[in-house]
């Protein structure tokens, strides 16, 4: 009996001292993140569409994603003009782009080099216009890999941005 006894004064003072805790952290000093305009009001950056994969195995990371996983997944398609044939997974909320190089030109067949097992390529996330998106990031000095943006997997205008302005991460915009 003393032991619930002590249980319960134990429990009591935890209480008082988690909503004192609690009062404290609502009423102390409220630190924010400075509010800075990310992009121009003439374009909106929009949703992650999909992150790619460079595999050395098409066939076999295929297999795995739809016989493993349960994942729907796209036949290959193969895009002479960006040099990779690629395959989608369909995730529901986005979707997984897997990349195998067509040909020795392929900037995918560098990558896996350097990368044997494969591993993630680049991030896709969409903007609402790309043409003024691609724009202001210039004005923002952040480099693209090409000039103008050229038609993606998906049919839609892609462009894609330098990692070493990006955190280290190749980011590829598509026009939503």
């Amino acid at each position: 009996m003393r032991r619930v006894v002590k249980a319960a004064a134990w429990a009591a003072g935890a209480t008082g001292l988690f909503s004192r805790v609690q009062t404290s952290v609502a009423t102390g000093r409220c630190f924010s993140m400075p509010q800075h305009q990310a992009s121009s009001p003439v374009w909106k950056l929009g949703r992650l569409n999909h992150v790619a994969i460079a595999v050395p195995d098409l066939e076999k990371a295929s297999s795995f994603y739809r016989d493993v996983l349960g994942a729907q997944v796209s036949e290959a398609v193969p895009l002479l003009e960006h040099g990779v044939s690629v395959v989608f997974v369909n995730l529901g909320n986005t979707k997984m782009e897997l990349l195998h190089p067509l040909g020795s030109d392929s900037p995918i067949t560098g990558f896996l080099q350097k990368n044997k097992a494969g591993g993630m390529h680049h991030v896709c996330i969409e903007v609402d216009n790309i043409n003024a998106a691609v724009m202001d990031l210039k004005k923002k000095k952040i480099r693209s890999l090409s000039d103008e943006a050229r038609i993606g997997a998906h049919g839609k205008p892609v462009i894609f941005l330098h990692p070493k302005d990006c955190g280290g991460v190749l980011v590829e915009l598509e026009e939503a």
